[in-house]
């Protein structure tokens, strides 16, 4: 019975010893591999080849590193367990399948993720409207991009959406054009309004000389003439020249003393008809 009993302790302590082992094993290549890795991503942050790179694609870099450094980790603390790369990998491949088959919208933002980041589209930064929301880009990621919009709202779009819809970069060319518009009378003299708004227009703080401010006709109405009041600006500056821009054309306009434009809308009143007849009825219109 002693003996019986000693086989399984020293059956106990050997596989012990041999979990044990390694347990350890494994403790010290996840350590090892962590401080690994974050050396390698400490060298990618500082280096002077990715400081060149756009900031997007950089990020774009660092995030795809950090995710398959650490996936060949978590293989090498599996192999120290026994357990066979070729089967981990063949399960990591079910896996995928797997989730891709039931996840095909993620795989999809995940493709949009990427043409954008080869394309370019627009980078970190940028005011755009893109997957129907308007906002500077804050970051762009492997399935969504974030955006904040004017009204300071962190707002996440799926890249599918974002890549299969149009997207309005407003950031790109060097300057926009605001476009106002500004109501005339018919006994209004046009052309001194014309003369004075683009005189004015000019001295707004960051609307652009070249191209300079136009002010034309652009339609009439049963008021009057309607004047396009349209100044030119940079991006950053858009909210600030529009707002300036209206402020102009009540200040000046005014000043003018121009005929308040108004609409006249002549109704002819209808003579009263005759009652009808039917037989010894008389059948009167109702009101």
């Amino acid at each position: 019975m002693d003996e019986r009993v000693q086989r399984y302790v020293d059956m106990g302590v050997a596989l012990g010893v041999n979990v044990g082992g390694k347990i350890v094993g494994a403790i010290l290549v996840w350590v090892i591999g962590r401080v690994i890795i974050r050396g390698v991503m400490s060298l990618m942050q500082r280096s002077a080849a990715l400081k060149k790179l756009d900031v997007t694609l950089a990020n774009y870099l660092e995030s795809a590193a950090s995710v398959l450094l650490n996936i060949l980790l978590v293989i090498a603390v599996l192999s120290v367990f026994g357990v066979e790369t070729t089967t981990f990998a063949s399960l990591l491949a079910a896996i995928g399948i797997a989730i891709g088959m039931a996840w095909s919208g993620l795989l999809s933002n995940l493709a949009a993720g990427i043409f954008m980041i080869l394309l370019r589209p627009f980078k970190v930064g940028d005011f755009v409207m893109a997957g129907g929301v308007t906002g500077t880009i804050h970051s762009i990621g492997l399935f969504a991009t974030a955006l904040d919009t004017p009204d300071n709202v962190r707002t996440i779009v799926g890249n599918g959406k974002i890549f299969s819809d149009n997207i309005h970069n407003y950031s790109t060319n060097p300057f926009r054009r605001v476009d106002c518009t500004a109501q005339l009378a018919h006994g209004a003299d046009h052309e001194a309004a014309i003369k004075r708004l683009r005189a004015r227009l000019a001295l707004i703080p960051d609307v652009m000389k070249e191209p300079a401010p136009t002010v034309e006709i652009l339609e009439f109405n049963l008021a009057g003439p309607v004047l396009a009041v349209r100044p030119f600006c940079h991006t950053d500056h858009y909210w600030d020249v529009y707002f300036a821009t209206t402020k102009v054309i009540r200040e000046e306009l005014g000043k003018m003393g121009l005929p308040v434009p108004s609409q006249h809308v002549h109704i002819q009143q209808l003579a009263a008809a005759p009652p009808l007849r039917s037989g010894s009825a008389e059948l009167h219109p109702t009101a």
